[in-house]
């Protein structure tokens, strides 16, 4: 084939994904978004923040806040007495005012002595999906290191869930940075959708 006929064939495919406006064209075009998002950018974000999972959606209201912070705190301030975490203390941790289901947050690798009390991580439960909550407690057993956590939500999770009251350092996915609200509500969306169609 010549390069002629062969630039043609390329044009054609081009127009056809990014300017013919038919069903055919947006669902070309959602395929190849999930390949591009799920085989390109997810790994490469993975490699640049040095976790498996970049980015996960918050799939429930555990971590919710609600009100002020300050309202918030008097509601809450009884679950963390006993961690001995005090108003000041917790207006410095990360995301101190929680976020909500259908955010997105973002993770980064962490060496489990860089894992503080305060900071939010990701780590691997009995559950099919991971947890994201924040870190209560921690400390050392032989050179390994433990945590304990607790959803912010004081309605939901007034206190540790059973399997978060010891979680081992190889369990951790990754530590919090950032939150992009509402973003993750297209995962939720979509996998409810999907789950609809399959168990119909």
């Amino acid at each position: 084939m010549r390069w002629k006929d062969t630039k043609k064939i390329l044009q054609r495919v081009w127009h056809f994904i990014w300017e013919e406006n038919s069903i055919w064209s947006w669902i070309v075009n959602i395929i190849l978004a999930f390949i591009i998002i799920k085989f390109i950018i997810y790994p490469g974000m993975g490699l640049a923040f040095g976790t498996q999972f970049p980015i996960v959606a918050v799939e429930s209201g555990s971590m919710e806040h609600y009100g002020s912070f300050d309202e918030w705190w008097e509601k809450s301030q009884y679950s963390y007495a006993y961690f001995n975490i005090t108003n000041e203390q917790f207006g410095k941790f990360i995301l101190k005012n929680g976020f909500s289901k259908g955010d997105i947050i973002i993770l980064r690798g962490a060496k489990p002595e860089n894992i503080e009390k305060g900071d939010i991580i990701v780590f691997k439960s009995l559950r099919p999906h991971p947890i994201i909550h924040r870190v209560v407690n921690r400390w050392q057993e032989g050179g390994s290191y433990y945590f304990q956590t607790k959803g912010d939500n004081y309605r939901t999770n007034p206190f540790s869930l059973q399997e978060e009251m010891r979680i081992s350092s190889d369990r951790v996915v990754g530590k919090a940075v950032a939150k992009i609200p509402y973003l993750g509500y297209i995962k939720i969306w979509f996998t409810d959708f999907v789950s609809l169609i399959i168990n119909r």
